[in-house]
């Protein structure tokens, strides 16, 4: 398993650069695989329509509102420890500190996560503790990656081919459920916790996005484009740093 670990890693840094070589290209045109991602994006949104949104109201309509929130908080806390790494990566100590914090608070009196005091903290005191928002994918935008082409990816949906690299990297290297990283050949979650695991956080994920599917269904004349434009507005003001704080 652990040469086997190492050998994804590989896979993944040469990807990288071979994508990394492309997101440096010339990008004056922001979409310029818009057929192909227009089909991709068609093939998600019926794979959303048929199985993920009808999953994630279900999982909205028969899971207690208490136990919805402890499972988003509980994978909010795992997703901390995300953002400390890129914002070390971007010497942004001020966030990584802050995110650091957080995820020592929730884990150890919050219940591994289960319990978000960190933001009670932040919102009962000057003390400014709030969730951070940094990925592998603006670390590489804050050092001038290019964000190459806009890519639809299937299952995942919007992104570019420097999020793409980004959000493989933090998936299968920084993320403390989904890594491929093992410690003296033992794997940190075995697969069969990780993968139900990995399906729980999309699940949630999808359940968060219920309330604003009506919203865009109705301000969208052309639904591809509103999602592509308002997918890469987001990702540049997050890496302009914008938008510090993600609200809860």
């Amino acid at each position: 398993m652990k040469y086997l670990a190492k050998y994804k890693i590989i896979l993944l840094l040469s990807f990288s650069i071979f994508l990394m070589g492309c997101a440096s290209m010339n990008n004056s045109q922001e979409d310029p695989f818009e057929s192909m991602n227009r089909a991709v994006f068609n093939f998600n949104e019926i794979i959303d329509e048929n199985i993920m949104e009808p999953v994630a109201r279900n999982y909205r309509r028969f899971v207690p509102d208490p136990i919805e929130m402890v499972v988003g908080n509980v994978f909010s806390n795992a997703n901390d420890v995300v953002v400390t790494a890129n914002s070390i990566l971007q010497l942004n100590f001020e966030s990584a500190a802050v995110s650091a914090t957080r995820f020592l608070i929730n884990t150890t009196f919050g219940l591994f996560g289960a319990i978000d005091i960190a933001s009670d903290i932040s919102q009962a005191s000057d003390l400014n503790i709030s969730k951070r928002n940094e990925d592998f994918g603006q670390t590489m935008g804050r050092y001038g990656v290019a964000s190459g082409p806009y890519l639809v990816i299937p299952f995942l949906g919007p992104s570019t081919v420097r999020d793409a690299v980004g959000r493989g990297v933090d998936t299968l290297v920084a993320h403390p459920v989904t890594t491929i990283i093992y410690l003296d050949s033992i794997d940190v979650l075995d697969t069969a916790v990780r993968t139900p695991v990995a399906a729980g956080m999309a699940i949630d994920a999808r359940a968060q996005l219920l309330d604003v599917d009506k919203t865009l269904e109705e301000a969208a004349l052309d639904k591809y484009e509103f999602v592509r434009d308002a997918y890469l507005q987001r990702r540049d003001s997050l890496i302009n740093n914008e938008d510090v704080e993600l609200k809860d």
